[in-house]
């Protein structure tokens, strides 16, 4: 299992795409997961511009049912259906994606067949296993909408000093204490949590299309990747509010207030294209580490 997560932003335009910018998609890979959060029309063909197989998706997640946030969801399942998916693809959104899901697919002939699951969540945990969780909670944009947080659980790793101290060699016991068990070498009880520690949690958290709301600052907190739509500069704030979206500079209150790690801004408006520079510098004026993802950008954690 690799510890890394990687966040490729397939997508990162508002709700115009340009020429450099695709709609809204962002992919979360970690370990044998594969997270869509997002997909907006073309984002099937930023999958190959980025080098990624669209066959290893294993969920999707729908913020909410604007067309630049879903509208490439149709082509991309016909081509799961079209390469054998063998999955189950598991789909969550809000209230009414069971409803939206089913009309979607009934506009054209689908041709083959795929295993799908829509699942409509709203507040709290909706999914976790023993290596991670997905929560979510609802935002105001004027339509039922979903922020979203993936937590991968801290790992137990072996204290390799201990290790030596304790003259254990490298076997089959290795695997046993990375499990958190007791083990027995050479007639010796050596206890798991004597001999290991473990991480802190990962937590990436997204809100794609919201008012702002300094209350959603608790859902994100301690974020290690806080990302979050920007589509207004600070002259643009009360279209932002007219609109319940955000700008730089609300984002970053956000950051900020949760204690996250990253702040990485999206979802600007194409307005903006010629000078980013002044979006950043005041999203800075709030909070330092912040950056402004472009398409098929990738951080890792």
């Amino acid at each position: 299992m690799t510890s890394k997560i990687n966040l490729t932003f397939l997508g990162t335009s508002a709700q115009i795409p340009t020429a450099k910018k695709n709609h809204t998609a962002i992919l979360l890979s970690w370990d044998k997961e594969n997270i869509l959060v997002d997909c907006g029309e073309g984002t099937q063909r930023q999958f190959r511009k980025a080098r990624l197989n669209p066959m290893k998706l294993t969920k999707l997640l729908i913020t909410h049912w604007h067309g630049d946030h879903v509208l490439g969801i149709p082509g991309l399942l016909q081509t799961l259906a079209a390469n054998d998916y063998k999955k189950k693809l598991l789909i969550y959104g809000p209230k009414g994606t069971k409803k939206f899901m089913k009309n979607m697919l009934d506009v054209f002939v689908f041709s083959g067949k795929i295993n799908l699951e829509v699942i409509e969540v709203g507040e709290g945990k909706f999914f976790e296993n023993e290596e991670f969780y997905l929560e979510s909670k609802n935002v105001v944009h004027g339509t039922p909408t979903n922020a979203y947080v993936f937590v991968r659980k801290g790992l137990i790793r072996i204290d390799k000093k201990k290790l030596e101290k304790a003259k254990i060699e490298a076997g089959p016991v290795l695997k046993n204490l990375k499990e958190g068990k007791d083990i027995v070498y050479n007639g010796k009880k050596y206890l798991a949590k004597n001999l290991t520690y473990r991480e802190g949690d990962k937590k990436i958290s997204f809100i794609l299309d919201s008012k702002f709301d300094e209350g959603v600052s608790k859902f994100v907190e301690g974020s290690d990747l806080f990302v979050c739509e920007s589509t207004y500069g600070n002259e643009d704030k009360e279209i932002a509010r007219e609109y319940k979206h955000m700008t730089a500079e609300q984002a970053a209150k956000i950051a900020k207030l949760s204690k996250s790690k990253k702040l990485i801004l999206t979802h600007l408006s194409s307005r903006y294209d010629l000078n980013q520079k002044k979006i950043l510098d005041e999203a800075k004026k709030i909070f330092k580490n912040v950056s402004i993802a472009r398409d098929l950008d990738s951080f890792i954690i």
